[in-house]
C-alpha cells in the first residue's frame, strides 16, 4: 500500500497536476487509487471537471458513507474532493482528542480496496495537513524554479521533523521533485543549485525534473488528465520517468548515488 502526501508550503508548484498525473500513471498500470483533496480550493475536482455531490467535509464531519462521497475520475481512480466547507472541517476537529490521528481512524477503514492513497494538501501548515502527514507518513515535495518554492519545500521538511519529534512517529520525505524546469532561465540554474544542496543536506533524493510545458495549462483548462489530453507531451514524458524513480524509492529499492540522481533532476533537453 502506497500512502503519499504531496506537499509544499508554497502554492503554484504543480501539486495538483502531480497528484492527478501520478494517480493516472498508477491506474494505467492496473492499480486502484484513492485521491484525497484537503485543500479548500478543491483543485483536483476543478482540474478534472468532477461533479461530486458530497465532499471530504461530509465524510469527516457528518459521517456520510464513503461510497457516497467519492467520485470516479477515470477507471481505477476515485477522488474524495475538497471544497470551501473543508475549512469548517478543521474547526470541527480542533476540539477532538488525538485529532492528529483522525485520518488514521477514518481512512484505514476504507483504504482496503486501494493500492495507493494520494493526498493533495493546502499550501499552509494546518491541522488537515498534519492529519494527512500522520496518516500518509511519506511526503513527495514538488519544487518549482523560484526561491519561495524552495523555502516552502524546506518548511514541509521541517514540519515533518517537528511532527516526528512531538508525536513520535516516522514521517519521511521520500523525494524532491523539480517542476517547471526551464534551462533557458538563469533562475533555474540558481534554484537547481540550492535544491541540490538541500537534497544533500537532508539526504532526500532528487527526482527527474519536469520541464516547463504549456500543454499542462491547456490540459487543466480542458479538465482532462495529461495522459488523455496530450500523451506525447514533454511534461508527461518527464513525469513518467520521475514516477519510475519514485516507485523504486517507495518500494525500498537502493537509492541512486546523489550525483546520478542530480543528472536527471533538471533535464536540459529542448
Amino acid at each position: 500500500m502506497i500512502r503519499l502526501v504531496i506537499s509544499n508550503q508554497r502554492g503554484g508548484v504543480a501539486k495538483t497536476t502531480t497528484v492527478a498525473t501520478f494517480a493516472r500513471y498508477l491506474a494505467d498500470r492496473g492499480k486502484r487509487v484513492l485521491v484525497i483533496d484537503t485543500d479548500p480550493q478543491g483543485s483536483i475536482g476543478t482540474v478534472l471537471g468532477l461533479k461530486p455531490t458530497k465532499y471530504l467535509h461530509d465524510f469527516v464531519v457528518y459521517n456520510h458513507l464513503f461510497k457516497d462521497c467519492i467520485v470516479e475520475a477515470c477507471p481505477g481512480v476515485d477522488v474524495l474532493c475538497g471544497n470551501r466547507e473543508t475549512v469548517k472541517t478543521e474547526g470541527h476537529l480542533m476540539g477532538q482528542v488525538a485529532r492528529e490521528f483522525v485520518f488514521n481512524n477514518l481512512f484505514t477503514q476504507v483504504e482496503t480496496g486501494y493500492d495507493a492513497v494520494l493526498i493533495d494538501v493546502a499550501p499552509s501548515i494546518n491541522l488537515l495537513q498534519t492529519c494527512a502527514m500522520v496518516y500518509g507518513k511519506s511526503l513527495l515535495i514538488p519544487v518549482s524554479m523560484d526561491p519561495l518554492s524552495l523555502q516552502g519545500a524546506a518548511a514541509s521538511i521541517e514540519t515533518a521533523r517537528m511532527l516526528n519529534s512531538l508525536i513520535r512517529i516516522e514521517i519521511q520525505p521520500v523525494a524532491l521533485l523539480p517542476v517547471m524546469v526551464d534551462r533557458r532561465l538563469q533562475i533555474t540554474e540558481v534554484v537547481s543549485a540550492s535544491l541540490k544542496d538541500l537534497s544533500v543536506r537532508t539526504r532526500i533524493p532528487l527526482l527527474h525534473g519536469i520541464r516547463t510545458d504549456t500543454t499542462v495549462t491547456k490540459c487543466n483548462r480542458a479538465k482532462k488528465f495529461l495522459a488523455d489530453f496530450e500523451p506525447r507531451s514533454k511534461a508527461l514524458e518527464d513525469y513518467q520517468t520521475a514516477f519510475e524513480e519514485l516507485l523504486n524509492l517507495l518500494h525500498g529499492e537502493p537509492r541512486k548515488d546523489q550525483d546520478e540522481v542530480q543528472e536527471t533532476a533538471g533535464p536540459a533537453r529542448a
